[in-house]
């Protein structure tokens, strides 16, 4: 089963949520294994302290122009709709950063003078930390496109029980990339007029791929009721509510796990898995 944890907004406590729910689900026994999807800030790792015992790159293929076969008809940056790869005077140029892999300019050059080559843009990273099986992506300082290391990642999951996925902050093509096929989506949210407006974003987004989904109010004594007003009259679950507390507060900057605070965490984030897994499998 795959849970993936995904918010309107960066700082909620998405990752809050995901780290300690997978350390939660790990101690009932079952076989977890945590996906930062969250690739160009990756930081379940403060938290879960994993020992890391294997690294790769990942790459995608990009073109590469043969001159000498080229005869400069610009095929190649007309079918470009990244613009990508332009004629500039006698030579053709090639922008790694804009290309999105999509090979087209490959198949309309009539003279057969592009080739692909791998072009490495992040790392995935390996281990097991707290119980439970971790997997990082981290997209390279100065890429623009993180889909390719988060489709990766999705790829390496074993048969664990269960998989959290710990996606982006917001409603973007990598939130998608990260949560579109999974079984069930918890949005973290605050209850504050931000937080209201980034979780009717995310509300649109689930409705538009079609997922199953609920709703974890952090931080639920703060602010107003406006988003269990909104919940209510868009008849949306509410999974959760974690109020706010300084000694969990405390313990996350520090990299703390919010079980080690206070034990009832442990109980209540495995009822709520058990409340998902009804749910999605019924």
């Amino acid at each position: 089963m795959e849970i993936s944890i995904a918010s309107g907004k960066g700082g909620t406590g998405k990752t809050t949520i995901a780290t300690n729910l997978a350390v939660a689900i790990a101690k009932m026994g079952k076989k977890v294994s945590y996906l930062d999807c969250d690739v160009e800030e990756p930081n379940g790792s403060i938290f879960l302290k994993p020992k890391i015992t294997e690294k790769f790159d990942v790459t995608v293929l990009i073109p590469r122009v043969i001159h000498d076969k080229c005869n400069l008809c610009g095929e190649c940056s007309a079918a470009c709709e990244y613009n990508a790869i332009a004629v500039l005077g006698k030579t053709v140029e090639v922008f790694d950063s804009l290309c999105h892999s999509c090979g087209g300019c490959l198949d309309v050059c009539p003279e057969d003078a592009i080739e692909e080559i791998p072009r490495t843009i992040g790392t995935i990273s390996h281990g097991d930390g707290m119980g439970v099986k971790f997997y990082e992506g981290r997209l390279n300082v100065g890429e623009a496109i993180s889909p390719p290391i988060t489709k990766e990642l999705r790829k390496l999951v074993n048969k664990s029980n269960v998989t959290i996925i710990d996606a982006p902050p917001g409603t973007s093509c990598p939130v998608i990339e990260a949560i579109n096929g999974t079984n069930f989506v918890i949005l973290v949210t605050e209850p504050t007029p931000f937080g209201l407006n980034d979780l009717k974003l995310a509300v649109g987004m689930m409705r538009e791929i079609d997922l199953p989904f609920g709703v974890v109010i952090n931080r639920s004594d703060i602010g107003d009721n406006r988003t269990d007003e909104y919940c209510h009259d868009e008849k949306i679950d509410i999974l959760m509510k974690i109020p706010f507390d300084r000694k969990i507060a405390e313990a996350y900057s520090q990299g703390d796990m919010m079980l080690d605070v206070d034990s009832k965490y442990e109980k209540s984030l495995y009822e709520l898995y058990q409340n998902i897994a009804n749910r999605a499998l019924s």
